[in-house]
């Protein structure tokens, strides 16, 4: 109880304005390059709390159920809604703290990328509760922890209303809805300038990153094309109504088909605090791999940032950081902390975690389908390894992967 009061009080105090006196220190972008407020170039070196405010499924050791709303389904129908609800509000409480902002800047990276959904803006039931305010408080405690230990924030929108890219990721009906539909592009806009008002005056953000991955590349031909050219028009209104509000802060551009494919965009230098960010899984660990967007990067003349990689060796994260390096692309690696490895820290799997995997990934498409699979896990069990989970998730118990920081080269 005593931390839900800290979050209350954290969310009624002001934050500075956008007229914020000459102290602060926003970065800006020249050219190819971040700057500070003297000049001083910045080069982004981080990684992800994903999972933390948006979950999916390959976090927990799930495969087919891996979305945040199927994931809070299956918990419900496993423990109840009310023990599904105090699930989540333990787990933000406690997946990601100021404990953990201290370990990511000891090991010298410089910037936290954090992505959330957008129903934490609005009175949609998600993660335990329907509260407008919830994104404001965890979000506040973020520019806290990040204030404290120097850090750099990149607000990421990783599941926008109606759903802007078609996938899991998220969290949508299987469609981008946001490239087509009016009223989720309303919302989507709204959220943004809402954000952008409310931290126009911290100059530990470093900005704002309007949708992540938008458009998969499921679709092909016209339909692929009319949704990659809805994308532009929609940053430019989304720019617009955060300009009103905010013009301390850079704002960050993804491309369709997963952050990859930049032949949408017309009009690079719409706004004079723009760039654009990447990302990359897979492939050769070379400058020819990633040649498309080191071009796209030359003509604009302007930042190209890799928001997410990772996910492979350590030789293979450590050679791509290295081209990363000499071509002047920021990076953030993808994800800070999951469930077992290939990731910064880790969760230790629980002992039995895998009879709560069984019913979650069980066929649970009739109400006989859900009684048959709460045979693989009884609702008293299912509390049991959810709170193992969030105990061992905490920052005092996490996994530390040592190997992997040192590949990702945030001390150099």
């Amino acid at each position: 109880m005593i931390f839900v009061g800290l979050l209350a009080l954290a969310s009624c105090q002001g934050h500075r304005t956008a007229d914020t006196p000459s102290s602060t220190n926003f970065l800006r972008v020249q050219g190819h390059d971040i700057v500070d407020s003297n000049g001083e170039k910045f080069y982004i070196k981080g990684t992800n709390v994903g999972n933390w405010l948006n979950p999916e499924g390959y976090m927990f050791g799930f495969g087919r159920v891996n979305s945040p709303r199927m994931i809070n389904e299956a918990l419900c129908e496993l423990v109840g809604p009310t023990e599904a609800q105090r699930f989540w509000q333990e787990f933000k409480d406690n997946y990601i703290t100021e404990a953990d902002f201290e370990f990511i800047a000891s090991t010298g990276a410089n910037t936290v990328r954090v992505p959330f959904h957008y129903k934490l803006f609005t009175n949609e039931d998600y993660m335990g509760l329907n509260d407008d305010n919830e994104g404001f408080r965890r979000l506040d405690n973020c520019v806290e922890w990040a204030g404290k230990n120097g850090l750099r924030l990149i607000f990421d929108m990783h599941d926008c209303p109606g759903g802007q890219t078609g996938d899991n990721i998220d969290d949508s009906y299987g469609f981008p809805w946001l490239m087509t539909d009016t009223v989720s592009q309303n919302r989507f806009v709204d959220i943004w300038k809402r954000i952008a008002a409310r931290y126009a005056g911290e100059d530990v953000v470093l900005g704002y990153e309007l949708a992540n991955e938008p458009v998969a590349t499921y679709w092909e031909g016209e339909e692929r094309d009319s949704l990659n050219a809805a994308l532009e028009p929609l940053y430019r209104r989304a720019v617009k109504a955060i300009r009103e509000v905010d013009n301390n802060h850079i704002i960050l551009l993804g491309g369709p088909q997963w952050n990859s494919y930049f032949g949408n965009f017309t009009d690079w230098n719409f706004d004079d605090n723009i760039m654009y960010t990447c990302h990359r899984y897979g492939g050769e660990p070379t400058a020819e791999a990633i040649k498309e967007y080191i071009d796209f990067r030359d003509l604009t003349g302007l930042p190209m940032y890799m928001g997410e990689i990772g996910h492979n060796t350590d030789s293979w994260m450590s050679d791509f950081v290295d081209v990363m390096r000499a071509n002047n692309i920021g990076y953030t690696f993808w994800p800070y902390k999951k469930l077992g490895d290939s990731s910064m820290t880790g969760v230790a799997i629980p002992d039995g975690w895998q009879e709560l995997v069984a019913f979650v990934e069980a066929p649970r498409g009739s109400y006989g389908e859900i009684r048959e699979a709460r045979k693989l896990c009884s609702p008293e069990r299912g509390r049991e390894l959810l709170d193992a989970y969030i105990a061992g998730a905490h920052s005092d118990r996490m996994l530390v992967h040592k190997d992997y920081i040192n590949a990702i080269k945030l001390d150099k």
